[in-house]
């Protein structure tokens, strides 16, 4: 009943380790995590239709809240948000007042909050499983963003693919090899599409790339931050 926790303990870890070797960006880190963190509250939405992990306490299943979303929120916040600069060598410059005012930065706030009000708008909508709402509102913040930003295109892309590498390895080590059966004990595959790959549900997968790519964005657009 433990691999959530162990999951998003072991997100933490690399959270952590982001945080350590990393000073000068510890507070976009720290940052991006307390803003993504509440995120974790949406968990009822998920249980049991999307999933039904096992939890500390049992709270998923009692309440349908649960300790370890809070902290998967948490870490993944803060790795989306500072993958590229894990990787990759960048300093952040900050745009001038003549940028802010330009004719492609005029929704930059309807930019930021779209993924948002997709969501807000697609939820009594939808005929379809929450996850693809997820994915639906993500996608529309990423384009979204793209039209105000495609600085951050690179980023984007780079981190997206970063963080689906690391998603896979986590569900790979995790739970496939040292959980043989556990994706599809918790997991809802038929309320989804049902296709795995090397076992793990493509909506994860399509999940860890498209959270990826649009996170990365974020601690640039909302502080009008520019990368070299």
């Amino acid at each position: 009943m433990y691999e959530w926790l162990y999951g998003s303990l072991a997100l933490l870890f690399v959270w952590l380790i982001f945080f350590i070797i990393k000073k000068d960006i510890r507070k976009e880190i720290l940052q991006a995590s307390l803003i993504t963190m509440p995120l974790g509250l949406t968990e009822p939405l998920f249980v049991p239709e999307y999933w039904n992990p096992g939890t500390l306490f049992n709270l998923a299943q009692k309440t349908g809240f649960d300790i370890e979303s809070l902290i998967f929120t948490f870490s993944v916040g803060g790795i989306a948000a500072v993958f590229y600069e894990i990787i990759f060598k960048t300093k952040h410059i900050k745009m001038s007042m003549k940028e802010h005012h330009s004719p492609r930065h005029r929704f930059h706030r309807l930019a930021l909050l779209s993924p948002f009000i997709a969501f807000i708008i697609l939820f009594p909508l939808a005929n379809f499983n929450i996850i693809y709402t997820v994915l639906i509102a993500m996608a529309v913040g990423i384009i979204a963003t793209i039209l105000c930003r495609p600085d951050l295109i690179k980023k984007m892309l780079y981190t997206g693919f970063l963080f689906l590498i690391l998603y896979f390895l986590l569900f790979f080590g995790l739970i496939e090899v040292l959980s043989p059966g556990y994706i599809e004990s918790v997991w809802n595959l038929n309320a989804i599409s049902g296709i795995l790959i090397l076992g793990i549900p493509l909506e994860e997968l399509l999940f860890g790339f498209i959270f990826g790519a649009l996170w990365a964005s974020w601690y640039e657009h909302y502080k009008w931050y520019k990368i070299s």
